[in-house]
């Protein structure tokens, strides 16, 4: 699809990473065509998994490290405007409902966005994913309608195409293949074994596909009943 000129784009994810893999082609466009990009990212991640084999970090020095790697990766996906919401990775399923929501409100209110990036709720597997998508689609529902922004929704369940059909927006981002690299590469500590396996199976011949390097793809939640499916589905 062809990408509209927007008034400001929002990004709400709840960790570094969940924007380079799902939105930062797109993003890159976006900020080359000059529309501005905030981005909320509500933790550091400071849970993640991967530590290193040796160890290359502890649990207390990994969320500096994360927030080094986000720093480089909003620059590659050409964001100015970070913000660090300074909630607790594995613990955003548990934060009060009407705070989430309240959260989003506020930075849709100073920011006026005319499209969101977030997860799509019941589809969107990790329980922080879940309940960062819930606060934004319902801030978005208590709007006025006239004055809602879009919402992109990343889903990435199993069986998200069998409920949801095939995604509404299909966004082909060849031309900043790079820029989403270099944003994927800049989290390296949880991504660096991906990418050394991507480059073991070129290097030994296996036939890959590219797709997901080159083509992002979205659901979108905008009007009335779309916002109300997608609460629905978040409890099923």
């Amino acid at each position: 699809m062809i990408l509209e000129q927007e008034r400001q784009i929002l990004l709400v994810f709840p960790h570094p990473d969940d924007e380079a893999f799902s939105c930062a082609g797109s993003v890159r466009l976006y900020a080359n065509m000059g529309v501005p990009v905030t981005y909320a990212c509500l933790t550091l991640g400071e849970m993640g998994r991967n530590l290193g084999n040796p160890p290359f970090a502890t649990r207390e020095s990994l969320p500096e490290i994360r927030r080094a790697e986000l720093k480089a990766a909003v620059e590659a996906m050409g964001i100015k405007d970070l913000r660090m919401m300074g909630l607790r990775d594995k613990t955003v399923e548990f934060e009060d409902d009407e705070k989430m929501v309240k959260m989003v409100s506020d930075l849709i209110e100073e920011l006026n966005p005319s499209l969101i990036f977030t997860f799509f709720p019941g589809f969107a597997v990790h329980p922080d994913h879940e309940a960062t998508a819930r606060a934004v689609v319902e801030a978005v529902r208590r709007m006025p309608k006239e004055q809602r922004p879009k919402i992109w929704g990343v889903a990435f369940a199993n069986d998200t195409v069998e409920k949801m059909g095939e995604a509404t927006i299909n966004v082909d981002v060849s031309t900043v293949k790079l820029d989403k690299l270099k944003a994927l590469q800049a989290h390296a500590s949880q991504t660096a074994w991906m990418m050394a396996e991507t480059t073991k199976r070129v290097e030994e011949g296996q036939p890959m596909s590219e797709s997901w390097l080159n083509v992002e793809k979205f659901y979108l939640i905008q009007h009335e009943d779309e916002i109300d499916q997608s609460i629905n589905s978040a409890s099923l």
